[in-house]
């Protein structure tokens, strides 16, 4: 990784950003497959963690960097240590909404909480949508029409309208987006594979068995839909940190879907599957490209067919063989 950071500069702009693309969308892959693929919910609605995550640190980054800089410094090392701290400030903000979600909806099974989850993805981006000081509908990047009567960091004026300057800074780079990478599906691994991590897969296979056991099926609920939220929430942070901007569309209900597939496509509860899933979804858009006016079409029958062909995932057989295996 760090051979490949030292190169950054001379990867062409358009494949270093797919490259960055398809390391967050490892990260929220991964991470909603320990909802729905281990435990066995089916939640709708990772854009809106990834939402707060990624706005919080945004907007952390920018109204306190002052703070920042006089804490930490402005060298390598205190961007470092700034970043780690946006980060897991980010990861903490939406576990928070997490928590707040999950501990009433996941009593709800199937198509309810799927319901409930998606309602909650909406509801944050709609907030988002009538906060100013976030940029409300404009979006928070480097320049948006500043109306309210906040301070922002600095004004333009001289113009027709007032605009906010937000120095948003590019903390991330592949070096930061594969070390989250690497961590988090060590820890989803070791997780799962771990004495603790059987009572994830309990409650998938039977839930009421499960309970007559004296496992607290709401509990392990709870923990994988906060753990989750939280790995989405850094995905946040590093898509915000990486683009300078966000806009509240770009974590529609279509964003929650589009990672949902990646999970179903790779594999209910499959680890590789999913990195895979979401190499191939990232890719396979840009690869349509210059069949432009075809391109949803095609990317919706490749979708259509992989589902008809191998409805268990790309590793969901193996997955399967192997439980049976161990059985």
């Amino acid at each position: 990784m760090f051979v490949i950071s030292l190169f950054e500069s001379s990867i062409d702009t358009f494949y270093f950003r797919l490259i960055i693309y398809i390391g967050i969308n490892i990260i929220l892959a991964s991470s909603l497959n320990l909802i729905n693929g281990f435990t066995g919910q089916f939640s709708l609605g990772h854009a809106g963690f990834m939402a707060i995550g990624g706005y919080l640190s945004l907007a952390l980054s920018t109204y306190f960097a002052p703070f920042f800089q006089r804490t930490f410094g402005t060298e390598a090392f205190g961007s470092s240590v700034t970043f780690i701290f946006l980060l897991l400030s980010a990861g903490f903000g939406a576990a928070i909404a997490g928590f707040i979600v999950g501990v009433p909806s996941l009593r709800l099974k199937g198509d309810y909480l799927a319901i409930t989850t998606l309602g909650f993805g909406e509801i944050i981006r709609v907030i988002i949508q009538g906060l100013d000081v976030v940029g409300a509908s404009q979006g928070f990047s480097r320049v948006y029409v500043y109306s309210s009567g906040l301070k922002s960091p600095q004004l333009i004026e001289g113009l027709n309208e007032s605009f906010a300057v937000y120095n948003v800074p590019k903390y991330t780079n592949f070096f930061w987006t594969f070390s989250v990478v690497i961590f988090i599906v060590y820890f989803i691994h070791s997780l799962i594979n771990s004495t603790y991590g059987r009572g994830f897969l309990a409650v998938k296979d039977d839930e009421v068995a499960a309970e007559s056991m004296g496992i607290n099926t709401t509990k392990f609920k709870v923990i994988a839909f906060v753990t989750g939220a939280f790995f989405a929430g850094v995905a946040g942070s590093l898509y915000g940190h990486f683009n300078t901007s966000l806009i509240p569309e770009e974590f529609n209900f279509l964003k929650s879907v589009e990672i949902v597939v990646m999970v179903i496509i790779g594999g209910m509860g499959s680890i590789t599957g999913s990195i895979i899933a979401a190499i191939i979804l990232t890719l396979l858009p840009e690869l349509l490209r210059g069949v432009q006016e075809y391109r949803m079409i095609l990317y919706a029958l490749v979708l259509i067919i992989m589902m008809l062909t191998r409805p268990q995932g790309l590793f969901g057989l193996k997955l399967k063989l192997r439980k049976a295996k161990k059985i």
